[in-house]
């Protein structure tokens, strides 16, 4: 009785705070001291300051800021640019046209960010105005961003897998090797779906202009310095030669050296990379204190053990308990970020999953998958307000525009669970 009853105060403490327009950091610590004080007779600064400390002197967790800085710098480039020139005369042929760019070029800039809010606007204020000069169907613009952005958080370097990996202590770089595939797979069903379509609609569609090979392979010159950056960061990590921290820092000079290949790295837009990593990494890093500490709260309180007894009590099956926690995620997510439901879950949700067998590799891109998801669903859908901001569309209609796309992850996810091993291939061949 005592667990409900810390478990409806715990919860009507988080939604009063959040509510109430605090931050999703401090509402987290203001729900941690509140049940500290209610339900047990720990100390709380004490309880807090080496909880906070142990969490946040992770050396893996040093990889974050790295790469938060890494995507910051592309993100003040011309990299958007470059994608755009270097993939159109790859893409215009394909049934679908230059949508196709929306899909590949969020992929490749996933891939050296690690933000789907950065890979959206990246990808966005270049793609958007070129395809509707072009005269393409707006929703098809509006969705493919939208999907094809939470692209960022399934290929590494993911940010969100890295909270995943600290939260749960599962090896980073493992988990970034899990992403390759899937991520992979992902773009590849979002470009399915733009070839389908285009295929349906014919001659309704602009006719793009043909390109010889010569120019097909002179515009690789653009994504060359692009592709050989992936490579190098992803390359080192899976060879063993650098851990996920230190190919952050491979990351953050490959990109600096990339700026200035570009010629748009000056003082200025050194300081506002900076400056925004900092502004980032505090906020997650503030996200996770309180996660942690509220975890160790609850924690005290018996919550997760009394929450993983009574699921355990319905003898559900893993596929069952699959099913649960997708449609758990999916409803959470219209209310929290991707980080925030990672972290305030975690604690609860990690003893069943592991007591279920999955292997947390497995699970951890699952989770992205799903939380991909929550980034297009409203009212709190990131990417929605991205990409609200760029095109001037109300909500209703990007959410709209974004159907297909989750309706495509609801896919992946059937196939994730039906065929691990496209998730755990890689890295246990590591």
């Amino acid at each position: 009785m005592t667990e409900v009853f810390a478990t409806v105060i715990f919860i009507a403490a988080l939604f009063l705070c959040l509510g109430s327009g605090v931050w999703v950091g401090a509402s987290l610590l203001a729900c941690a001291i509140i049940g500290m004080e209610l339900f047990t007779s720990r100390p709380v600064g004490a309880s807090m300051a080496v909880t906070i400390w142990g969490a946040q002197s992770s050396w893996t967790l040093t990889a974050l800021p790295m790469f938060i800085w890494m995507g910051e710098i592309l993100f003040r480039t011309k990299l958007s640019e470059v994608l755009f020139k270097g993939l159109t005369p790859w893409m215009s042929r394909l049934p679908g046209g230059l949508l196709h760019v929306n899909v590949a070029g969020s992929a490749i800039f996933a891939a050296i960010s690690g933000s789907s809010a950065a890979t959206v606007a990246t990808v966005g204020k270049m793609a958007i105005p070129e395809l509707r000069a072009r005269k393409y169907p707006e929703k098809m613009i509006v969705g493919t961003l939208a999907g094809a952005g939470t692209l960022g958080l399934l290929i590494p370097p993911s940010i969100s897998l890295i909270i995943y990996g600290v939260t749960v202590n599962e090896s980073i770089a493992k988990l970034f090797i899990a992403g390759i595939l899937p991520g992979i797979a992902l773009a590849l069903m979002f470009m399915t779906y733009v070839a389908v379509w285009g295929i349906m609609k014919g001659g309704d569609i602009a006719k793009e202009e043909q390109f010889s090979w010569r120019a097909k392979f002179g515009a690789l010159r653009d994504l060359v310095p692009v592709l050989a950056l992936i490579f190098a960061v992803i390359a080192s990590i899976y060879s063993g030669i650098a851990t996920a921290t230190e190919a952050a820092v491979l990351g953050v000079l490959g990109s600096l050296g990339l700026s200035k290949l570009q010629d748009s790295l000056n003082w200025k837009t050194f300081q506002q990379s900076v400056f925004g990593a900092v502004r980032t990494s505090a906020m997650i890093a503030f996200i996770l204190a309180g996660s942690t500490f509220l975890s160790l709260a609850m924690g005290f309180t018996g919550i997760p053990r009394g929450l993983a007894e009574l699921i355990g009590g319905f003898n559900l099956t893993p596929l069952m308990l699959i099913a649960m926690l997708t449609v758990f995620y999916i409803i959470l997510g219209c209310f929290l970020d991707g980080i925030s439901s990672i972290v305030l879950t975690m604690a609860v949700i990690e003893p069943m999953v592991r007591a279920a067998g999955f292997d947390m590799i497995w699970f951890g891109i699952y989770l992205m998958i799903v939380v991909e998801m929550a980034q297009i669903t409203p009212p709190i859908g990131f990417n929605l307000f991205v990409l609200q901001g760029m095109t001037g569309h109300d909500m209703g209609f990007i959410s709209r525009a974004s159907i297909p796309m989750f309706i495509i992850m609801c896919l992946a996810i059937v196939g994730l669970v039906m065929f691990p091993q496209v998730a755990t291939f890689l890295p246990s061949n590591t």
